[in-house]
């Protein structure tokens, strides 16, 4: 019903107007007790209801209640509005300082066939990656440390900064150094990080803390979760992948072999076991492993045949 329809019904119920009555019997069928309930009210005192009155107040209630509802929705929408505000401006500010403060990292990989890979740092630090290596680091160095991470073998060449060490994370070990030149092989073929220092000290520790080793020049570092060690270096071919230097004083031809694996990644294999017992003395500087092999087959009257990218070497020369 309309306001209009409640008007007259509680106008005709009080005796005020005749003009509800129709409307108003219509509630009586719809509640038989309506009427009783009506009268019961009307009696409380003699004082005439003015439904005019009542409607008025009513209405102004009404209208009193509405801008309530509107001001806590309007309130819940600003207050939605400042926190989804807040939210994009804090993501927006952490968006800005990765870019500004986050460093990008690069990474850099070396292919089978590439070796003394360059890499120039920012703070004037010299990386040169071996064969199969990666070095991810960053493009600019941001924090109270300069730390990289190795994958494979590369020789460092450190600039000195003694308030931001220099850190290489190797897998299983880190090494930490100020200023100084040496080569980090992340596994050696043991499970084990490998570290020879040129120059300089370095200081080796296990990935679980466990173990640690300082290492002075000319001192090869072993280190693993099962334990550290160190020795005086007696290879002069170490960094020969490095260096393109070979040097051999006596060495047997096994030894040779290897060496060469190691500097050039090949194969050679003697056909008879003989042939790895000679040994040789002769100096290679910038050679490359073909005319080496080519002397090692005229000082000893050998030849060589390449199968399947292994070169087999055989007595005697070729007729």
């Amino acid at each position: 019903m309309s306001e209009q329809d409640w008007a007259d019904a509680a106008a005709w119920l009080s005796g005020e107007s005749s003009a509800g009555e129709e409307t108003a019997r219509i509630l009586v069928d719809e509640d038989n007790d309506i009427m009783k309930k009506w009268n019961d009210l009307k009696n409380i005192d003699d004082k005439t209801i003015d439904v005019d009155k009542a409607w008025e107040k009513l209405n102004r209630r009404m209208e009193a209640d509405t801008p309530v509802i509107s001001l806590i929705r309007r309130s819940f929408l600003h207050s939605f509005a400042r926190i989804a505000a807040m939210v994009i401006i804090v993501t927006g500010l952490g968006w800005l300082f990765f870019k500004v403060a986050g460093p990008d990292n690069i990474t850099v990989s070396s292919g089978s066939d590439e070796k003394n890979i360059e890499v120039l740092l920012a703070d004037g630090s010299r990386v040169y990656l071996n064969r199969n290596s990666r070095l991810t680091y960053p493009e600019k160095f941001r924090s109270d440390s300069r730390k990289v991470s190795l994958v494979g073998e590369a020789f460092f060449d450190i600039a000195a900064d003694a308030s931001h060490p220099f850190i290489i994370d190797a897998g299983e070990a880190s090494v930490k150094v100020l200023g100084t030149s040496f080569s980090v092989m992340t596994d050696n073929g043991n499970n084990e990080v490998e570290v020879l220092v040129e120059s300089g000290t370095v200081m080796l520790s296990s990935d679980n803390g466990s173990h640690n080793v300082t290492l002075k020049p000319q001192c090869l570092g072993r280190i693993s979760d099962r334990g550290a060690s160190q020795a005086v270096n007696t290879d002069a071919n170490y960094l020969s992948w490095h260096t393109d230097m070979l040097v051999f004083d006596g060495e047997r031809l096994e030894t040779v072999f290897a060496d060469l694996k190691r500097t050039f990644n090949i194969s050679i294999v003697a056909a008879d076991p003989v042939i790895n017992e000679y040994r040789l003395t002769s100096p290679f500087i910038d050679q490359p492993h073909d005319t080496i092999i080519r002397v090692i087959c005229t000082t000893f009257n050998l030849h060589s045949v390449r199968e399947e990218g292994v070169y087999r070497l055989y007595p005697g020369q070729v007729r």
